[in-house]
Parts: C-alpha cells; sequence; structure tokens
C-alpha cells in the first residue's frame, strides 16, 4: 500500500510540475505588439499614384478564416469538433480557391482577416505568401493580429502556436500604414481571445486629400462587454481625428457583432444560444460616419455561419457582422454579400461599391 501511495504520490506530483510549468510558459510568452507600431506597406511600382474623384471603385473585405473551414468544418471554440484545419492540402487548396476567388472580384481595394503566417492550427502554411502571389501589382499591407502561446487544447488535438494577421491590399500608393492595438480583456481570458489590433493605410487622394483605409477584426470572445466598446470608441476617436481633417475614412472588417440588428429573424435561426453575437450598438456612431452593413432585403445572404456543426443552411445560426464604416464625403452605390455558400470559410466575402465626392 505505501508503495502504491508513492507512485500516485509521483504522478500527482509530475503532473502539477508540468502543469505549473506550462502556466509559467504561457504568461511569460505571451506578448502584445506595442500600439501605434510603423508598418511597411510592400509597395508595387505599376500602381496608380492617387484615387480618383466622382469614380465608382470597391472594396472587398473577407475574413478567410485561417483556411480551415470547408464546409464540413467546426470549431471547438464555437462548440464544434476540431481545433485545427483538416491536412495541410486541404489549407493550401482553401487558400488558392481564396485567392481566385478575390481576384475574380477585381476590387480596387481588398481587406482580409484571419491570415495565418505560421500556426500550428494551419500545419504552418505561409497563407499570407500564397495570396499575395495572385496580387503582384497591388500595394501590400500587413499588420500581426496575434502571435499566441502554445495552447495546450483540447488534450486529444491541440491547438498549438497560432501567428495570423490582417491584410491589406490595394490599387492605389499606400504612402504609410500603422498598426493600432486594440484593448482586450485582461487576466487569463486573454489567453481565449488572444491580441488585437486594426491597420490604417493612407492612400493620396486627387485634390490633396487622404483616404484612411482601415482593417480591423475586433474580439469575439469576451466575457466582458465594455471591451467591446472600448475597441469601438479606440476606432471612433481615430476616423473623427481624420474626418475633420477633409479626409475620406472607409473602414472594413470583421465587427463581430451584429450589424442587422436580429439575423435570426432573417435567416430564421434562433441565435439565443449563442451570446457572442450581439446587436450592433448604431446608438454611438460618430457624426459624419454610417455603418454599411451589406443586405439585399429580396435575396437576404448572411456574411458568417457559426461553426458549432458543418454548414446547414436549416440548422447553422446564420448573421452578418461584417461590414463597413463611412464618412459622409464616401457614397456607397451598392453594398452585399457575395453567397458562397461557406465554401472556403465560416465568412462569406463582403463588398461595397462607392465614390469619393
Amino acid at each position: 500500500m505505501k508503495k502504491v501511495l508513492k507512485i500516485i504520490g509521483c504522478l500527482v506530483g509530475v503532473i502539477l510540475l508540468v502543469a505549473v510549468s506550462y502556466i509559467i510558459y504561457v504568461f511569460a510568452d505571451y506578448y502584445r505588439q506595442e500600439d501605434n507600431l510603423e508598418l511597411v506597406p510592400d509597395s508595387s511600382l505599376s500602381v496608380v499614384k492617387e484615387v480618383p474623384l466622382q469614380q465608382e471603385l470597391s472594396v472587398t473585405s473577407w475574413n478567410i478564416g485561417f483556411g480551415a473551414y470547408t464546409d464540413q468544418y467546426s470549431f471547438f471554440m464555437d462548440g464544434g469538433k476540431y481545433s485545427r484545419a483538416f491536412s495541410e492540402e486541404s489549407v493550401v487548396e482553401n487558400i488558392n480557391s481564396i485567392a481566385e476567388k478575390l481576384s475574380s472580384f477585381n476590387s480596387d481595394f481588398y481587406l482580409i482577416q484571419e491570415v495565418d503566417v505560421d500556426s500550428t492550427r494551419s500545419y504552418h502554411v505561409n497563407q499570407y505568401d500564397l495570396i499575395t502571389s495572385s496580387f503582384i501589382e497591388m500595394d501590400k499591407v500587413y499588420a500581426q493580429n496575434y502571435d499566441s502561446p502554445y495552447l495546450f487544447y483540447p488534450l486529444t488535438e491541440p491547438h498549438g502556436k497560432s501567428k495570423a494577421g490582417i491584410v491589406t491590399l490595394s490599387d492605389y500608393t499606400v504612402t504609410q500604414a500603422l498598426r493600432r492595438s486594440l484593448p482586450i480583456q485582461s487576466g487569463f481570458a486573454k489567453f481565449l481571445d488572444l491580441d488585437r489590433c486594426y491597420s490604417i493605410s493612407r492612400i493620396p487622394v486627387d485634390g490633396g486629400k487622404e483616404l484612411i483605409l482601415i482593417n480591423f477584426h475586433l474580439s469575439a470572445y469576451t466575457t466582458d462587454p465594455t471591451v467591446a466598446d472600448s475597441q469601438l470608441e479606440m476606432l471612433y476617436n481615430d476616423i473623427t481625428a481624420e474626418y475633420k481633417k477633409g479626409n475620406y475614412v472607409i473602414c472594413g472588417g470583421d465587427f463581430n457583432k451584429d450589424l442587422l440588428v436580429d439575423s435570426s429573424a432573417i435567416f430564421g435561426v434562433s441565435g439565443e444560444d449563442y451570446s457572442w453575437a450581439q446587436s450592433f450598438p448604431y446608438d454611438n456612431v460618430p457624426e459624419g460616419f454610417k455603418v454599411i452593413a451589406p443586405y439585399d432585403e429580396a435575396i437576404p445572404v448572411p456574411s458568417c455561419r457559426n461553426a458549432d456543426r458543418p454548414w446547414d443552411p436549416e440548422t447553422n445560426f446564420q448573421l452578418t457582422i461584417d461590414g463597413f464604416i463611412i464618412s459622409d464625403n464616401v457614397e456607397c452605390l451598392k453594398s452585399d454579400v457575395i453567397d458562397l455558400q461557406f465554401a472556403y470559410s465560416d465568412h462569406n466575402p463582403v463588398y461595397m461599391n462607392f465614390k469619393l465626392n
């Protein structure tokens, strides 16, 4: 009996040592990139210098879901099954299909979120290189969203380390770019929602002003609702300052908020079990700006599916959380969701046709 107890005590001691060592590692390895970090655009000599006035232009935004989300994929943090993509081959095939689709849209600007560059979950495929190889003639800006410690969960197939960012592509010259670090939760919760940022790209406009193109991916898994409010407040402060200078402002990306207020009523599947999908707070949008929620009342298409199960339009909770914020000197001509039936991501791409007045 003493020998058995000794063995059990040793095993418990080893487990505790491993657990404590892992916690120390997670806290020691965690870091956030500094705020107001200057980014270096990857410039193409072939791009046109200035954005024209009174000419129809287009911007496409797409959260590509780190290349994992085929229509059969479900994600463990959404209540689904998988913590990694199905295979390296699946990731490469998915990203190549995404790049092909993006190219076919022929947009003047692209805002792309959740692009892995070196992550366990996507088999360390550099998705930035794969995507941008199809856009050699566009200016490119990469901003790292997060570089997480190794997440040893689920135990059977750990999610691992994740290094991912947001990518902006422009047919026009990006003269300067900046990474802003968004407010996030403190304590252990920061390891689940990771780091967050938005990038600001400055593009000259015919007539001397600038187009301020902002790419963002706001938090999804926060338990503290004030974090989401703080993130929007920070974004609003920046865009208001630019608007007062007479610049044109277009923000686009993943709000992680229901832009249609009650998507359940529109798409027919209840969202009451999904606490993350809160309605967007329209009352707080600053003067001189409006939110563009891509939507066609005749043929409504969601921009996101909850990934707790494979894609099934009858049972998946669906909503629109991807869209744009524009200043009132930018005229939205049309905006909608492109219906890809979530073939390559848990998000469908959204677009906006616009002109600068």
